[in-house]
């Protein structure tokens, strides 16, 4: 049997939000300038040229919910959607893209490629979608071989950047150019985006702010009979109003125990409920933030409140060691004090702590315990739930934090005990201290920062660190 309130819910959220107004402004940097695309070019291809690269080849595929599948051709000319970028080493030749060789229907603005000369449409194809025969990689890959043997470079070295999206493409451009040499060099872009320039970091104080306004609103409307379809929606709606780019990077966790890294299912807030805002993901210009936040709602018990303040804690102790020439593994081993503290573990060292989606110790799958968890609200669409998440107690993750990009990239470094890095001014990057216990309690909360030249700037600032707290009566 299914519950009217999920469905119906969703005709209040208007009058949830009907009077919520962030209490900051939001400041909307403009795009980065076309020069601070032109200095990257200039690194990229002398980097180029000191691994002896002839050439560039640089690949995003496309994957679900329109989105290239990774981060390289926006940060290298600010093309959102999928491509090949072939630079040339030479300074003096110029740069081309080959792009709509997939289905996606996102036409620029935004898009207009910078220090892009020529744009060739591949084209998709294929029986079912044209009936036109033909493979729309392969063809992208033969138009690739052909313009590099244009630039003469049919027997060159040729460095290749891209992700999994990317073996196809790849295999098929070395089928077509027998004579070249080709090298995987993602490092050459991973490296740049390491440190972050004053004009990027404005992209990213943007994101934070709008995980700020979409945590206000949150909060505005989370109270019990709410659902967390609901909350997500605030937040979703209140950040994508200020020009986030997406809705789909984070995760809302929501009941009695705390739990957290979930999607919205129809859980109707009650007293005594744990609400977990894990921002994984907030877009501005193609530049991400991340930060957590809890909401208690009503009376917690007694180990839940321990959790919670031993997590908050060990973000405040992390947080007051961040500056230049800080050691990340120590920044990483204060969180977990006092956590060590409390009795929750024994150390902060990554490769011995337990953690939610750890192996057994000898390293050998772990079975997830088979129980009846009681959910109303789960069980009210016909459904149960039979087994015990997390399938074991600790933090969500082995460390506390880890470098914060651009939207689809990679992490570049880690917060971590067996990190002996030390920070450098225009370091970006999340501190999340998580816990859960099986069916106790769980926290998940943290703030992101950049670090400056005397200290840091907490880029997640505009909403305080500590559990929100809502009536049970409200």
């Amino acid at each position: 049997m299914h519950t009217h309130a999920t469905a119906s819910a969703g005709y209040r959220i208007g009058s949830l939000l009907a009077d919520f107004q962030p209490d900051f402004t939001f400041s909307a940097p403009l795009p980065l300038p076309e020069a601070e695309f032109a200095e990257r070019l200039r690194r990229i291809r002398r980097q180029a040229v000191e691994a002896g690269h002839d050439a560039l080849v640089v690949h995003a595929g496309s994957v679900g919910w329109f989105h290239a599948s990774n981060a390289y051709l926006r940060y290298l000319c600010d093309w959102m959607r999928e491509g090949v970028l072939i630079i040339p080493t030479d300074a003096d030749k110029p740069l081309t893209l080959l792009s709509f060789f997939t289905q996606s229907v996102l036409l620029p603005p935004a898009g207009e490629p910078l220090l892009v000369e020529d744009i060739w449409q591949i084209g998709p194809i294929g029986r079912e979608y044209a009936d036109r025969p033909g493979d729309a990689v392969l063809k992208t890959a033969e138009k690739c071989a052909d313009i590099l043997a244009r630039l003469g470079l049919s027997k060159a070295q040729i460095g290749e950047i891209g992700d999994r999206t990317s073996l196809t493409f790849q295999a098929a451009l070395h089928t077509f150019m027998p004579g070249c040499r080709f090298v995987s060099d993602n490092p050459i872009l991973d490296r740049l985006q390491k440190i972050r320039s004053p004009r990027e970091i404005e992209m990213f104080r943007a994101a934070a702010q709008l995980i700020s306004i979409g945590t206000q609103a949150a909060y505005h409307v989370a109270k019990p009979g709410v659902t967390d379809h609901e909350i997500f929606a605030a937040f979703t709606a209140a950040q994508m109003a200020f020009g986030g780019e997406t809705g789909d990077g984070y995760q809302i966790g929501i009941n009695e125990f705390g739990t957290h890294c979930g999607k919205p299912y129809g859980h109707v807030v009650r007293s005594g409920d744990l609400i977990n805002l894990y921002i994984s993901n907030v877009t501005w210009r193609g530049y991400t933030a991340q930060t957590a936040r809890m909401i208690a709602v009503g009376d917690i018990t007694e180990r839940q409140e321990t959790v919670l303040a031993a997590c908050t804690e060990g973000v405040k102790r992390a947080e007051r060691l961040i500056k230049p020439g800080a050691l990340m593994r120590d920044i990483n081993n204060a969180a977990f004090g006092p956590m060590i503290e409390q009795g929750m573990l024994n150390d902060a060292e990554a490769r011995t702590m337990p953690y939610n989606w750890s192996a057994m110790p000898d390293g050998e799958a772990r079975l997830i315990p088979q129980q009846y968890v009681r959910d109303v609200d789960w069980e009210a669409q016909g459904r149960k739930l039979m087994h015990v998440y997390p399938a074991t107690h600790g933090p969500h993750n082995p460390n506390l934090g880890h470098s914060v990009g651009m939207a689809g990239g990679q992490n570049s470094f880690n917060i971590s005990s067996h990190n002996y890095d030390r920070l450098e001014t225009g370091m970006v990057f999340v501190l999340h201290t998580q816990w859960l216990e099986p069916l106790s309690a769980g926290c998940n909360i943290g703030d992101c920062y950049v670090v400056t030249e005397d200290g840091f700037e907490n880029l997640s600032r505009h909403t305080p660190l500590e559990t929100h707290r809502v009536r049970a009566g409200v």
